[in-house]
């Protein structure tokens, strides 16, 4: 017995070491291996500028797309790693239960599916294209395997790039804002669809379950507040309206600074045509926005109501659903997700489920299934491709005609003196009747749409006698001016296009009506305004601080005083500047995402401690609060929470300190001069190579980001080669 016991103790040990090393080993094997695209030769320079930015030459497109992948994998193969994770379905293996929930929505949506039924129906350029830039990945991995996080996630090909398109695609309108809370099961979900005229909100009581909404689009997929606060601003200026007769563009994105959603800026140019200037996410062979010899565009993200969503009956045995009188058969699909927890590696099982009308998500309330903008399209991969090379509003806008850019608006200029604003939308075809705001009954096959509305009934713009448009992810009927807007009444109510604004749309409305000549000074000062407008959720916030008694706390009533004197700015001059930024950003937050306004005392007790505990009093300089921060670089920042300079979102410090993770990032100014060649200026918050501290574009745009400065982009080649501060070229094996 005395023999048996160790005997055993040993056996059982083997088990446990057994068992650990299979789940620290099991998910790279069980992972499906990818395949390389069909073998061809590759071949492009890349010549980096004085900033490290990337100007990628070649031959044909896709020797230039490959060199894009390449040089994208030098600054940032950390992220490009976990983009392509999560177009296999195997993100969880390097984030965990967050990147487990990713993994859920590939299978839920049917990335994978929806790439291998459409990739191959796509143009042979375009797929040339994704294959290149997939052969550029592939290329970098094997010459860098020490960077790998993931064993066998390479090689990939084209078909795994558009998987990756398929799931982020609707995340950029607030898909995730439709299925978090089915997932949780929320007994109310929260208002959904294009928010509806302020002052005529309905009382809860008054909104049975409905579905949920907010704009969004990050992390490696657009979730979370981060997504629900994104936004950008846009300005077009028309030749009559600049003073100078110069045709301007101005991209504003509002992006994550770091992650799957921040901007990488490129200049490509092939011996096919192809030159542009502009940026692109982690996982795209071309830019989405920015400009090419004749045109360019930008865009801001809309709110339509893209997302429906119907509750299903589902039998006594819950495997079929009652559609039209008939019950049919539910799809059943059991996945494995893995879940990294420390060194391991766990797998879970998880069943996905789909009906005629889309992905369908059971709870604790019922079987829900939702149908969506661009469910099983991946015609933007074209889409943005032809749009990078048209070469006039005419080309442009017939690509945008095609519908398959879900969302976003895009405002456009051309060396022609042309702007113009398309509130693109790929906004379902729905029949006149049902609520579409509200959960549908699922038994009715007449309420699953397949096609969208006409290009031509959504809101547009072309060259109105304003001879300015802006964006400010607000509704499109304030977008030209008094005279030139469009009215509300112009649109069929049931497209579902969104009547809400923004701090920032009334602040550059305001502005840009106000200014006789919108010349490049009078642009930069619009675009950098840092002012509030005492109206919507900032004057509730003030009204609501104002209402409180504070006889009995005397700290909080010298931050109401200080409130009830701020000047309306974010502009790190007034004292209240520090204190309203803390205050504002809840309030927008809860206006930015349909949910009920925060608690007053709660927001300003939080925000009375952290300066009294951090700085010692309430009027600090607003800019010893908010900061750049990245590696050893610590600058002061201006603007706040929805200002024209945006600094949106930030992390708190162990100091107190705020560092700000969002707001403006990507900007680009772009002029066309009649008679000159096109010509830009840009600017990102930190540098090209942001997850590679011993890089030195590591930071080196910081401090030019924080004065208000732009760097000149060289479009044209010899003044790209005048500044090269390196070039070499790269050739697939």
């Amino acid at each position: 017995m005395k023999k048996w016991l160790p005997r055993a103790g040993w056996a059982v040990l083997v088990l446990l070491l057994t068992g650990v090393v299979g789940l620290m080993t099991w998910e790279p094997l069980f992972a499906t291996q990818g395949a390389a695209p069909t073998e061809r030769r590759y071949s492009a320079e890349i010549l980096r500028d004085e900033y490290g930015v990337p100007h990628i030459y070649g031959k044909t497109d896709a020797d230039v797309a490959f060199g894009v992948a390449m040089a994208h994998a030098e600054d940032d193969f950390s992220t490009l790693q976990d983009v392509i994770a999560m177009s296999r379905g195997r993100y969880g293996a390097i984030a965990g239960q967050d990147g487990a929930a990713i993994d859920y929505v590939y299978y839920l949506l049917d990335a994978r599916g929806t790439a291998k039924r459409h990739f191959p129906q796509l143009p042979a350029d375009t797929q040339a294209l994704f294959n290149a830039y997939a052969a550029g990945l592939n290329r970098y991995a094997e010459d860098h395997s020490s960077e790998l996080k993931l064993t066998n996630l390479f090689p990939v090909d084209g078909e795994d790039v558009a998987a990756g398109f398929a799931l982020r695609q609707p995340f950029f309108y607030g898909l995730n804002n439709v299925i978090e809370p089915l997932v949780k099961g929320d007994a109310l979900l929260p208002e959904f669809g294009p928010p509806i005229r302020e002052g005529n909100v309905p009382a809860p009581d008054a909104v049975p379950t409905t579905k949920t909404a907010s704009f969004s689009r990050p992390g490696p997929l657009p979730m979370g507040e981060e997504a629900a606060m994104s936004g950008s601003n846009a300005f077009a200026i028309a030749p009559k309206k600049s003073g100078d007769g110069v045709t301007r563009l101005v991209s504003n994105s509002h992006q994550p600074w770091r992650g799957g959603v921040a901007w990488y800026e490129m200049v490509v140019e092939s011996g096919e045509g192809w030159h542009f200037a502009g940026a692109n996410f982690p996982g795209s062979p071309f830019p989405f926005l920015g400009h090419n010899e004749n045109l360019g565009w930008t865009n801001t993200v809309n709110r339509p109501d893209l997302v429906d969503v119907y509750k299903l009956e589902l039998d006594p045995t819950g495997t079929k659903y009652r559609l039209d009188g008939k019950w049919l058969p539910l799809e059943q699909t059991t996945v494995t997700l893995p879940v990294k927890v420390g060194p391991l590696v766990l797998p879970v099982r998880r069943t996905v489920y789909r009906s005629a009308h889309g992905p369908v998500i059971i709870n604790g309330k019922g079987a829900f299934a939702f149908r969506y903008a661009g469910i099983d399209n991946i015609g933007q991969l074209d889409a943005y491709y032809r749009l990078n090379k048209a070469k006039n509003y005419s080309e442009w806008r017939s690509i945008l005609a095609r519908m398959d850019i879900p969302s976003t608006n895009f405002l456009y200029g051309d060396r022609e003196g042309n702007i113009a604003y398309v509130y693109n939308a790929a906004i379902p075809d729905r029949k006149v009747g049902p609520d579409w705001r509200r959960v549908l009954p699922g038994d009715d096959s007449s309420l699953i749409w397949s096609r969208t509305v006409d290009f031509g009934k959504l809101p547009q713009y072309f060259n109105p006698a304003s001879g300015w448009l802006f964006n400010s992810n607000n509704n499109p009927f304030s977008a030209a001016g008094p005279g030139s807007d469009l009215s509300p009444d112009s649109v069929a109510p049931e497209l579902g296009v969104e009547l809400k604004t923004t701090n920032r749309a009334r602040r550059a409305a305001k502005l840009m009506a106000a200014t006789p000549v919108i010349d490049r000074t009078n642009l930069e000062r619009i675009k950098y305004d840092m002012g509030y407008e005492r109206a919507g959720y900032v004057a509730d916030m003030l009204d609501a601080v104002a209402a409180l008694d504070l006889r009995g706390d005397p700290e909080l009533a010298k931050a109401q005083k200080l409130l009830a004197n701020w000047d309306l700015t974010a502009n790190d001059v007034g004292p209240a500047d520090a204190l309203s930024l803390l205050m504002i950003k809840p309030y927008m937050s809860a206006e930015y995402q349909n949910k009920p306004l925060p608690d007053v005392r709660e927001e300003l007790t939080s925000a009375v401690n952290l300066l009294q505990t951090h700085f010692g009093r309430l009027d600090p300089p607003m800019s010893d609060l908010l900061r750049l921060r990245q590696g050893k670089v610590d600058l002061p920042l201006d603007g706040g929470s929805d200002t024209l300079r945006a600094s949106t979102l930030w992390d708190v410090d162990p100091d107190g300190r705020l560092s700000v993770k969002h707001g403006d990032s990507f900007i680009m100014f772009m002029e066309w001069e009649k008679g000159k060649p096109v010509r830009s200026q840009s600017i990102q918050p930190f540098g090209s190579a942001t997850t590679r501290p011993n890089s030195p574009h590591f930071t080196d745009q910081a401090a030019l980001f924080v004065d208000h400065k732009l760097k000149t982009v060289h479009f044209w080649r010899p003044d790209a080669e005048e500044k090269a501060a390196s070039r070499k070229v790269v050739t697939s094996r």
